[in-house]
């Protein structure tokens, strides 16, 4: 229990790891809140135009596309275009026509709109006799909220990883892995003092985030509360690995960044394309898939899928358990044999 409440006070010490346990609750707290966002004018044109340069039926016409704003001078409205943060469309008079301007540095939609709209408004007769249906214009963070909330909660899940990580190499650079290998310690009572830090700090930053994002039912609660907890825990036996093989700071922050960019690049990217057959058995072999795959399952009410990701997890666990549980208990044997034979040879032999 002492060691515990050690490992929790370096824990709590260390900003690093602080900031990954709130880093996935801030980026569930943005998301929830750009949801709300109308961001539709984004993709609005706006047009500038000079002081008494168009006629006012003219300006009244282009404010039915978008935002009309007026300028002094011609260079004032030049640096309004070549603004790089703005995609404003320059309109002068040419005649019984109209001219536009764009920079060059705009999306593809307004650089067509810039070179239709001389066209459109001398046809502007005949367009006006044509019936217009507006329809409803999609949310644009509506198609990729399905993605971002489970990514988000891959983050929080696995990042016991980097608490036990980071909790290991901070051991071994103070000296206190030494004295942990000579004490009387099983492999098993040494994983569960190492794993529950990570498992209790990821859990809980992934719950909080769960709830933030999602509105379940007790079922379906239940079903991420068991994602939820076999991911924290295989993630915190991934992170005794990271730091057992990490021989200091550099490397082991290498290491992390490339198991977290495996953990959320894989299902994405499975997500995406649609990965079905052998390849979907391969890619389950990486546990954050059967994670996402069983939390996306879970958004489309589709329970049977999320409870066999539920036991792929439960096998991952065990089998990252069975392996970190050998691994060092040959090399506790490996180290304990080499001492006794440094022991028994005498001075001089």
């Amino acid at each position: 229990m002492k060691g515990l409440q050690y490992q929790l006070k370096s824990v709590l010490r260390d900003k690093f790891c602080l900031m990954t346990f709130l880093l996935p609750i801030l980026v569930a707290v943005v998301l929830n809140f750009m949801g709300s966002i109308d961001m539709s004018s984004l993709g609005e044109h706006h047009f500038g135009v000079l002081e008494n340069d168009l006629p006012p039926q003219t300006v009244v016409w282009l404010e039915r596309y978008g935002p009309v704003t007026e300028y002094g001078t011609l260079e004032e409205l030049t640096a309004a275009v070549n603004e790089p943060s703005t995609n404003v469309i320059g309109v002068k008079a040419e005649g019984d026509s109209l001219k536009t301007s764009i920079s060059g540095d705009e999306l593809d939609i307004f650089r067509q709109a810039a070179v239709t709209l001389p066209t459109l408004y001398e046809q502007r007769e005949e367009t006006e006799q044509v019936e217009v249906l507006a329809l409803e214009r999609p949310d644009i963070l509506e198609s990729f909220q399905g993605i971002f909330i489970p990514a988000v909660l891959i983050v929080a899940m696995f990042m016991g990883c980097t608490f036990n990580a980071m909790n290991i190499i901070s051991e071994k650079e103070d000296g206190v892995a030494f004295i942990n290998e000579i004490l009387p310690m099983t492999p098993s009572r040494y994983i569960l003092q190492k794993v529950i830090v990570g498992f209790l700090f990821g859990g809980l930053s992934s719950i909080i985030t769960a709830c933030i994002c999602f509105q379940l039912s007790w079922q379906n609660f239940g079903i991420i509360l068991a994602l939820i907890v076999l991911s924290s825990f295989v993630a915190a036996l991934i992170g005794l690995f990271i730091g057992k093989l990490s021989e200091g700071l550099m490397v082991g922050v290498v290491y992390i960044k490339i198991v977290m960019l495996v953990f959320i690049a894989v299902p994405i990217v499975c997500a995406l394309i649609g990965v079905s057959g052998p390849l979907a058995t391969v890619c389950n072999l990486v546990p954050s898939q059967p994670a996402f795959e069983g939390i996306m399952a879970l958004s489309a009410g589709n329970m049977g899928t999320a409870v066999k990701d539920v036991g792929i997890l439960a096998v991952h666990g065990i089998a990252w358990f069975t392996l970190y549980v050998l691994i060092s208990t040959r090399c506790k044997r490996v180290g304990n044999k080499s001492h006794g034979e440094t022991k028994n040879t005498k001075p001089g032999e």
